[in-house]
């Protein structure tokens, strides 16, 4: 029983980090319509491009911010002169697309950094431990923790309560309305594409001193992140909030109490709300 709070703790910084993770693709999805299938070798990207930072700096802050910055310009580039080309095709075609780029993107990590795990070491108090609720706790998860929600909110006031949210949406439904009004729809698409791809890229950041970085991180954390997506909603960021939160808690505790089946565990919450609901817990049906 002691173990619990721990387990409860980790399940949160892990639901965090698939925040972080899923969010820019479940923005991208409800946003564009598109299912980025390079969105998670963003993430990879991050995690290297900090790599390089803290070996060149010993300054994780700096890296926290310069490197989705990075990854922003990456993305940009991606949809002005890939993504925009294939878009009058259709869905496939972009699919295929970005499942093209995440391959590429694994292979070119490997060559620039090998094919083997690359330990990131933070110093600070982000290294150090604290004290809640009766035990010792890693100051740099509860960290991880606190960013998702920062990110979460920001995201939330910025889609809800702005003008810059307003039109987002109205360009999601009415792309030819929005584009009359005055406003370049294609800039708005590629800004939307550049800040999914940014905000993998301050998840791979986050990451790489919790899980090491290496060149599968990039499949390990897609897997989970569609996971999230459909359990809580297609383009729904409240949805990937719930969907973040139980599968973290559930693969933390599916450790602890079923250790065998923790992994099958997420699959099986998976299959069942697609049962129940299959535009999930907060989507909006088709």
């Amino acid at each position: 029983m002691s173990d619990i709070p721990v387990f409860f703790l980790h399940g949160l910084a892990y639901a965090g980090l698939l925040f972080l993770v899923s969010a820019g693709l479940t923005l991208v999805f409800g946003m564009m319509n598109v299912l980025n299938f390079a969105h998670a070798a963003m993430y990879m990207l991050g995690a290297y491009f900090s790599y390089t930072m803290l070996q060149a700096t010993d300054r994780f802050w700096l890296s926290l911010m310069v490197c989705p910055i990075l990854l922003f310009v990456i993305g940009a580039l991606i949809e002005c002169f890939l993504l925009r080309r294939v878009h009058v095709f259709g869905h496939l075609h972009e699919l295929l697309l970005t499942f093209g780029l995440a391959y590429i993107i694994t292979e070119v990590v490997k060559w620039v950094w090998g094919n083997f795990p690359l330990a990131v070491n933070i110093g600070g108090f982000l290294g150090d431990t604290v004290e809640i609720i009766g035990i010792t706790y890693p100051v740099y998860r509860i960290f991880i923790f606190v960013c998702a929600v920062l990110v979460g909110t920001v995201m939330a006031l910025i889609l809800y309560k702005t003008r810059l949210g307003i039109i987002l949406r109205a360009a999601v439904n009415d792309s030819e309305m929005v584009n009359a009004l005055g406003f370049n729809v294609p800039l708005v698409f590629m800004g939307v594409f550049a800040f999914g791809a940014a905000l993998s890229g301050f998840a791979g950041v986050i990451a790489g001193p919790l899980l090491t970085t290496y060149p599968g991180m990039a499949h390990d954390i897609l897997i989970d992140a569609f996971v999230v997506i459909v359990v809580g909603g297609f383009g729904s960021l409240g949805g990937a909030v719930v969907a973040s939160f139980l599968i973290g808690e559930l693969q933390s505790f599916g450790v602890l109490l079923f250790p065998k089946l923790s992994v099958a565990l997420v699959y099986l919450l998976m299959a069942a709300v697609l049962i129940v609901k299959p535009s999930g817990l907060f989507g909006e049906k088709q």
